[in-house]
Order: C-alpha cells, then structure tokens, then sequence
C-alpha cells in the first residue's frame, strides 16, 4: 500500500468516527430536551415517572456511547529518513474519551513503505511508541497539535 492510500484510509476512518459521534450527540440533545420538558412541567405522575425513567436510562446509554466513539483524532506528519523529503511518513491517532484506540504509523521510504498499527489501552500502548506516534496520541487525547 503507498502512502496516500493510507492517509485516505486514516482520513476515512477519521471521518466515520467524527460522524458517528456526531450522530449520538444528536440522540443525546434530543432526548435530553425531552427529558427537560419532563421535569420543567412538575412533579411527574406515575405513567410519567415510568417514561422518565426510561428516558434517564437512554440518556445516560447514549453518554456511554458518546464516550466510547473513536471521536479523537491526530495526524502528524514527517520525514522518517534524512534522504527523504515531503514528509510522506505519518503517524495517526485514533482514540475515545478513556483513550482506548489505536496508532496506525506509515514509514515511507525511497524503494518501500511499511504500515504499522499499535493498540493503546488508557491512553498508552504495551509496545513503544515512537516520539512522532507519541505527539499524534498526545494531540489526539488534548485536541492540541503541540
């Protein structure tokens, strides 16, 4: 695989997980301004209470859902070869809310290209990370490219 199709594959997946957090936030806002209207009219009767309850449980569903998406996202891109320019090697994080996800590297050289995906588990991997698959976990968890 060369390297564009990779970066189109991180993009891809970059962009399901966007869209699909996108999707459970709508859920959630809906539901939540219908469990608002509940509780703005009064002291809710039984039949009330029962709906409330199960909005309650959707409502907090839809939050675990939210938080468990692979909503983070960071790529960063660089030269892994002094002879090499145009920074066509990257390292993509892709992670939720706890910081469980994934870190897909791409090192391109002149003759080859080599793919690498490492797990990450709260935030960190079992195997080492390289300083670059480092800085793109490390923005993809605070939202900053620093």
């Amino acid at each position: 695989m060369d390297h564009e199709l990779l970066t189109w594959v991180a993009v891809g997946v970059a962009v399901l997980a966007l869209l699909l957090a996108v999707v459970a936030w709508v859920r959630l806002r809906v539901v939540d301004r219908g469990l608002r209207a509940l509780i703005d009219a009064g002291a809710p009767t039984t039949p009330e209470r029962e709906r409330l309850d199960a909005l309650e449980g959707e409502v907090a569903a839809l939050r675990g859902d939210l938080a468990q998406a692979l909503r983070h996202v960071a790529v960063v891109r660089y030269d892994a070869f002094g002879d090499m320019g145009g920074r066509m090697s990257f390292s993509a994080a892709i992670v939720d809310d706890t910081g469980d996800g994934m870190v897909i590297s791409s090192i391109h050289a002149r003759g080859e290209s080599r793919t690498y995906a490492k797990g990450i588990v709260g935030g960190d991997s079992e195997i080492v990370l390289t300083p670059e698959e480092r800085q793109a976990l490390d923005a993809a968890r605070t939202g900053s490219e620093d």
